[in-house]
């Protein structure tokens, strides 16, 4: 008998981990039932998460909401955008109006703990920096003692900002606003003279609202770190793993080699780490939850990192970033996956 109960006790564990029992989590059982995944977005940051034209989202942050709904549903459309801004977001992933939070969403203890949530893997490795008009002369951001400085509150930009002069026996003057696009108004209107935020929103902002965009430059001081990283609620382990999969899964397709032009030539190759990441060998799909095309999926309908980051905000993207910490590992950057086997 108790051999018995031991092979029973095991049977239910195996259904748990291989995810073949009836219930997921309450989160990855509601996007399987819904149909489609709920992503919460910036309301417009050129390159992360904005509409263009035809009203159709584009961007890094975008990208990723496609991928996990090409792994899920193995159809990267199958995902719905509500544009949040940085005092609704986390307020929204709580509350359950989103699944996901991918919206340039810097990674910290605080958040990470007393606000209930989940990081999944960092997607874009960035640092607070401050841009100025060209005409100002500033080459340095020790030469910025008394400015008037720009900043949005409701974010982590604000405390790093008073640390940093603080430090450095500097004074400023904040000019503090909720809104993004009345920040950067605020600047190139000459409200101030420094606009402060992530680099790479900074780059954004130069290039989608500049008046002239070669007029002003970017500082080389990064003075925080911002790991930006998409989000989930605590209490839902399946989720988040499938969250947190789908990141690692389009890094290791560009270590591979693998993009969404040879994706279909590469199911036919002989590496059986090639052969599980695709589907063609079962068994990764089935640990999360879904189909084992799932890498696949991915990559012939999103692509993989690079090329994600590529088209969003590298060199062919009006923001022309350096991969620079974003690079894979085998390149210099801190991209890597752990094996997916």
């Amino acid at each position: 008998m108790r051999q018995g109960l031991i092979a029973a006790a095991v049977a239910v564990l195996i259904l748990a981990v291989t995810g073949d029992g009836a219930n997921a989590g309450p989160t990855f059982d509601a996007v399987k039932a819904r149909g489609f995944v709920q992503c919460g977005t910036n309301v417009g940051l050129a390159g992360f998460s904005s509409p263009d034209s035809n009203g159709r989202w584009t961007g890094l942050d975008v990208d990723l909401c496609r991928a996990v709904a090409a792994a899920m549903f193995g159809d990267a459309e199958k995902v719905k955008f509500t544009p949040l801004s940085t005092q609704q977001r986390f307020t929204a992933l709580q509350s359950g109006e989103i699944d996901l939070l991918s919206r340039n969403t810097t990674w910290t203890l605080t958040r990470d703990t007393a606000n209930g949530l989940h990081f999944a893997p960092v997607t874009f490795y960035d640092g607070q920096g401050f841009m100025v008009a060209k005409k100002l002369g500033v080459k340095s951001a020790r030469e910025l003692d008394g400015a008037t400085i720009c900043v949005q509150t409701g974010t982590t930009t604000e405390l790093n900002l008073s640390d940093y002069f603080r430090s450095h026996n500097m004074t400023y003057q904040a000019v503090v606003i909720e809104a993004l696009s009345e920040v950067n108004h605020a600047f190139f209107s000459g409200r101030c003279d420094v606009l402060t935020s992530d680099t790479s929103q900074l780059a954004s902002i130069r290039a989608a609202d500049a008046p002239n965009p070669d007029d002003y430059i970017i500082l080389p001081e990064l003075i925080s770190k911002e790991p930006l990283a998409p989000a989930v609620r605590h209490g839902d382990d399946r989720w988040f793993d499938l969250v947190r999969w789908v990141v690692f899964a389009t890094l290791e397709a560009e270590e591979k080699g693998i993009s969404s032009k040879t994706v279909d030539a590469a199911r036919a190759s002989p590496d059986p780490t090639v052969q599980r990441l695709l589907g063609v060998q079962p068994g990764m799909g089935q640990a999360l939850g879904v189909d084992d095309g799932w890498v696949y999926a991915i990559v012939k309908q999103v692509g993989n990192y690079g090329e994600i980051f590529q088209r969003n905000v590298g060199k062919d993207s009006p923001l022309k970033l350096e991969r620079g910490l974003n690079a894979l590992w085998t390149q210099g950057g801190l991209m890597y996956s752990p094996p997916i086997r």
